[in-house]
């Protein structure tokens, strides 16, 4: 695969040059480009000279003077100018794994490009990189770096991921902390394998990496109702819950008062499965590990709730009726927002509606994994009032389509009410309580 030219920016440093579509870039000031982590470094300075060939094969040189880190504004057919990296291991705990036969292909695609961590936050594992990769990584300053590690034990790593290669991924992400490039880390906890003990020496392992460590977070492990064939785990309880959050805030708790940062956080899960309120808002300090479910909400609250104050209520007549469909994790803290917002304002009426996971199993309590099928056949006959609010991490991204490919307007046509999808924002699910259509 090559950088192969698709387009260049009508107002980019490269406008005005003879860089036209199907051109192949080679080199930047005489760097060779084999992929975007290249292009990107390598076009940062001022002066720049650029070869490429074009497609009848003549050798183009372009030179180019611009700002200092501005791009030079070409797009290229492939993002990355190189083959994707797909994952190589065989994890105890993996999802994809987990997915019963005839979804969409993309879903069984499983990502492991330390390109896509740096550019996208996508978790990697490392086990398909080299030392001379790492040694590029530190050369270009590739960072943040996302690392899915659940062990700091080589040989419990190796055996969690199904390679022997995951024992060496300790190697690699310890001279990347050393060389200075920030991680961020993710640790699936699989009862009875890298819980309790295995979990406080992780942590502890993590902690003598030092301050290149930026934040760490502990997910508990999903299982599905597939799992046939694959090895036998334990989900977690309330008990198991309880003690691995005490586990980590102790640790917290050290280390922001050693270094003004907790560093270590648990998922949003853990608190849902023992029961307790979620940690404040400034406990998640500036949510690292937003998108790994951490504090994602705790910071929907404080968004509905800051909303809620500041809200002046419109002067509408008659009575807004609306519903919420979420999972059984999140239902306990919907139901007390929305009970507060309704008491509050007359003119809104609102029920949340917890959707038991059929497709995927009852273990499964997330929202971002409900299906419409499940939707349509545990609300079917419900007063869902005018509206039925949905979150937006059900669709597949961009589309509205839900993971059994039913859409939005398939259910809305079944339940007989219009459906909405909301982001995943307190403020914009506080403001369409009041959205009339």
């Amino acid at each position: 695969m090559a950088a192969v030219v698709k387009s260049v920016n009508p107002k980019s440093p490269c406008a005005k040059s003879i860089i036209k579509p199907g051109d192949v870039l080679h080199k930047i000031n005489g760097h060779i480009i084999s992929d975007v982590l290249d292009y990107m470094y390598f076009s940062n300075d001022e002066e720049l000279l650029l070869e490429l060939q074009s497609p009848n094969n003549k050798i183009k040189l372009v030179s180019i003077t611009k700002p200092e880190n501005l791009d030079l504004g070409l797009e290229f057919e492939s993002f990355l100018m190189d083959q994707q990296r797909s994952c190589a291991n065989k994890c105890i705990f993996c999802f994809i794994d987990q997915l019963p036969k005839g979804m969409r292909d993309t879903l069984y695609y499983k990502d492991d490009d330390v390109r896509l961590s740096f550019l996208q936050g996508n978790y990697v594992t490392l086990t398909n990189l080299s030392f001379k990769d790492i040694d590029r990584i530190i050369e270009l300053r590739i960072s943040p770096i996302n690392v899915s590690v659940h062990s700091l034990d080589p040989k419990l790593r190796a055996f969690m991921m199904g390679n022997r290669r995951a024992a060496v991924g300790v190697k690699l992400l310890k001279k990347l902390a050393r060389a200075g490039i920030t991680l961020n880390c993710q640790i699936v906890c699989c009862p009875g394998i890298n819980d309790g003990e295995k979990l406080s020496e992780t942590i502890e392992a993590f902690i003598n990496l030092g301050k290149n460590v930026n934040s760490v977070s502990i997910v508990p492990v999903g299982l599905t109702k597939h799992r046939q064939g694959l090895p036998k785990l334990r989900s977690f309880d309330k008990s198991l819950a309880l003690q691995t959050i005490k586990i980590v805030e102790s640790y917290g708790d050290g280390c922001f008062a050693k270094r003004g940062s907790r560093v270590f956080f648990c998922a949003d899960e853990l608190y849902m499965m023992a029961g307790m309120e979620l940690p404040q808002h400034e406990f998640y300090e500036d949510y690292p590990q937003f998108e790994n479910g951490v504090g994602m909400m705790r910071l929907l609250i404080t968004e509905f709730e800051e909303e809620m104050k500041n809200f002046t209520e419109p002067n509408v007549s008659g009575n807004n009726t609306f519903s919420i469909v979420t999972g059984q994790a999140a239902y306990n803290y919907l139901a007390k927002l929305i009970k507060t917002a309704t008491e509050k304002y007359g003119t809104i009426t609102g029920k949340v509606y917890s959707v038991r996971n059929e497709f995927f199993g009852e273990n499964v309590t997330v929202s971002g994994l409900l299906t419409g099928r499940d939707i349509l056949a545990q609300l079917r006959g419900e007063d869902l009032g005018s509206r039925l609010l949905i979150p937006k991490n059900m669709l597949r991204y961009g589309e509205n389509v839900f993971l059994d490919d039913m859409t939005i307007s398939e259910l809305s046509s079944a339940l007989e009410v219009e459906v909405c999808a909301v982001e995943q924002n307190g403020a914009e699910l506080f403001k369409a309580l009041f959205a009339t259509g």
